[in-house]
């Protein structure tokens, strides 16, 4: 059992208020999740600029002048900024790669949490409303963003086994379920070279949608092709640079409720995570079907 949530947003003027609403949202699924927590929050993206999200458990030793060592190696400006165990860096959107590379040299404890042009993911061991303050969640804002309140059932309580998962640029995805194919899948995705670091089946169903997309087919398609290719049970809301997405399994055992305004879409595992958001009398609320794809955009 975990608790999902996310908020999509119509309406600009909603924007500086993004991390305040869904820090609410996500404390409340909290009894869904008390082992760990995450956030994706989707900013608005600068020309030319990429951005990783990176995790430390010694961040005073990792981020200590990690911009000018960067800074060195890569010939060109670093930007950082450094929440608790986690670090934005900013650099030259075509320097990510080349920044992967220089990191597991130089700080190979490092982990990366994301990677794109406005995506930032913060997750953590604790309860939900313990990694909202630690990383001072409710002053954020963005577009749109993605949480996760995970109950451990299939593998270990760690920070990389939190949720949501990013395998592609600007993409991730959150999971309520258990996915029973995904030690066989994991080692069919890593055979034809796609990247994956932990034993968790929420990262093998991200890494999943990613290969698809890279075989051509779009984010629709891949999660309708997730309907037939992956077993198990299983919520999915999936985060992209301009948007989200939701897709239920055909059992659809897994809860889920939506509500949609003029100002926003949200998703929540149950009702009561949405009860706070502005004008949701006036929503129009219901709950997905099974095996049906929900995608808005900007």
């Amino acid at each position: 059992m975990c608790g999902i949530v996310g908020l999509f947003l119509k309406d600009k003027s909603m924007e500086p208020e993004l991390g305040t609403l869904l820090t609410d949202m996500l404390i409340t699924m909290t009894d869904r999740g008390p082992d760990s927590a995450g956030i994706a929050i989707y900013g608005n993206k600068t020309s030319n600029i990429g951005k990783l999200t990176l995790q430390s458990n010694t961040p005073d030793v990792d981020f200590l002048n990690l911009k000018s060592d960067l800074a060195v190696s890569l010939k060109g400006s670093v930007q950082i900024g450094v929440k608790s165990s986690h670090a934005v860096l900013k650099v030259k959107s075509d320097q990510l790669t080349e920044v992967r590379k220089i990191l597991k040299c130089i700080r190979p404890d490092i982990r990366i949490m994301s990677s794109g042009e406005s995506l930032e993911i913060y997750k953590e061991i604790g309860l939900p409303k313990d990694v909202a303050v630690r990383f001072d969640l409710k002053n954020m804002t963005g577009t749109h963003g993605i949480g996760h309140t995970r109950m451990a059932t299939e593998s270990a309580v760690t920070t990389m086994g939190a949720h949501p998962f990013n395998t592609g640029p600007d993409q991730c995805l959150v999971h309520n379920g258990s996915l029973s194919n995904h030690n066989s899948l994991r080692r069919k995705l890593r055979r034809d070279g796609v990247h994956i670091e932990t034993e968790n089946d929420t990262e093998v169903g991200a890494a999943y949608l990613t290969w698809k997309m890279q075989q051509g087919s779009t984010l629709g398609e891949a999660l309708k092709s997730s309907l037939e290719d992956l077993d198990g049970f299983f919520t999915f809301v999936v985060g992209t640079k301009d948007g989200f997405a939701v897709v239920r399994d055909p059992i659809a055992c897994k809860p889920a409720v939506m509500a949609e305004t003029d100002q926003y879409v949200a998703f929540g595992s149950e009702y009561r995570a949405l009860v706070n958001l502005p004008s949701i009398e006036n929503a129009r609320v219901w709950e997905p079907e099974p095996a049906t794809v929900y995608f808005w955009n900007h």
